[in-house]
């Protein structure tokens, strides 16, 4: 059920309004000028709303403009018995969510009406899940390992310079590289990541680069690639030292002259991207055995960032600790844990050799099978460590 303000200075609308906004489920408010609509507006929270344009005292677009004034994300549908298009264009401008004329065609304004609540539910959904990921993307921590990393990423991030990010599985080295796109002049454009170890070698070009209509069997229409969909933003290609040589003397062309060519075409693409690139090898081991250009290393490692294995900063743990406890927590719908700091104690004597991403997994195992205040006894039992 939805909550409806409508706001005319006609009484036998509002009536109308009233019964068949009611008849569908809905709880419906009446206003008779822009001041009482405004006042419901201060004292309740409301869906969508309903404002005439022509009203005495104060007209729709006023009262619109109050209402955006005040930061409300609230759809307002405008309705008139005198428009036109240039009024139409007027409201829409000013931050209508859509204009209706009267006589009120009902179907057309049912419509109007849930397709506006169904936007406003998505937008929320949206802000929740934003909400969320941002949450679970803190880089936590206050280790001088940790720091160092956080004050290299502050420096190179609002540069276009390229990094590659190092560090073993479950480190967080993903987690910099977003950090770098967003604390950079590129925020507001495309992050693409690229996992070039979960892609075979035979579709590697392809994922990168793109292909044109019948480059290959499968090739039934042309396709973007990861570098053209990251134009004007930031391309991650995680795990780069899978890549095979053939795509990094593409990837390495593509970085000295900031173009690409889709498999297929000999037509040349021009990209603006900044690339990230992150390993968890011994690169110059691979270049010794043949296994990377060494001249591609060189292009991607303007900037190196290590990221530190858990167990070089376990003064972290207990911040960890709390961080999780209170997303998965949230996530699971239970009320929030309690480690003992003999429990804290224990973790920290945990080997952990999958990094964040095994801590992460310990601590929600223990939140699942365990009772509200977890002990050392508890992780010992569950968190399955290399004593």
């Amino acid at each position: 059920m939805s909550k409806i303000l409508v706001i005319d200075d006609q009484r036998s609308i509002r009536k109308t309004l009233k019964e068949i906004l009611e008849y569908e489920g809905n709880e419906v408010v009446l206003a008779e000028n822009g001041p009482e609509g405004l006042q419901f507006i201060d004292e309740d929270k409301f869906d969508i709303i309903l404002c005439d344009i022509k009203m005495p005292e104060m007209d729709g677009i006023e009262v619109l403009q109050k209402i955006v004034e005040k930061g409300l994300d609230i759809p307002v549908i405008m309705i008139s018995g005198h428009g036109n298009i240039d009024t139409a264009v007027d409201a829409i401008k000013k931050g209508a969510y859509d204009f209706i004329e009267k006589p009120l065609d009902l179907n057309r304004l049912l419509v109007t009406i849930r397709n506006a609540i169904e936007k406003k539910d998505l937008v929320t959904e949206t802000k929740v899940l934003r909400k969320k990921i941002s949450k679970s993307l803190d880089m936590i921590g206050q280790s001088p390992a940790i720091m160092a990393v956080k004050e290299m990423i502050d420096k190179v991030a609002p540069t276009d310079a390229r990094v590659m990010i190092t560090g073993s599985n479950g480190t967080g080295k993903e987690l910099v590289a977003r950090w770098l796109h967003d604390k950079s002049n590129r925020a507001d454009q495309p992050f693409v990541e690229v996992n070039c170890a979960a892609i075979p070698s035979e579709l590697i070009e392809s994922e990168l680069f793109g292909h044109e209509k019948g480059a290959f069997t499968s090739a039934i229409k042309q396709r973007k690639g990861k570098f053209e969909q990251a134009h004007g933003g930031t391309i991650f290609l995680d795990e780069i030292g899978d890549m095979s040589l053939t795509a990094q003397a593409k990837v390495l062309r593509a970085l000295q002259e900031n173009v690409i060519s889709r498999v297929g075409s000999d037509r040349d693409i021009k990209v603006d991207v900044r690339v990230l690139a992150a390993t968890n090898k011994n690169l110059q081991e691979e270049i010794k055995k043949g296994l990377f250009r060494e001249d591609l290393y060189h292009r991607l490692s303007v900037i190196l960032i290590h990221v530190p294995a858990l167990d070089e900063r376990k003064e972290d743990i207990p911040l960890l600790t709390e961080h999780f406890n209170k997303i998965i927590c949230e996530e699971l719908a239970v009320p929030l844990r309690t480690f003992d700091a003999s429990a804290i104690e224990a973790l920290q004597s945990i080997k952990w050799t999958g990094n964040i991403r095994e801590f992460r997994n310990v601590i929600e195992r223990l939140i699942i099978l365990c009772s509200n205040e977890i002990t050392a006894k508890e992780v010992k039992a569950y968190a399955a460590p290399v004593w």
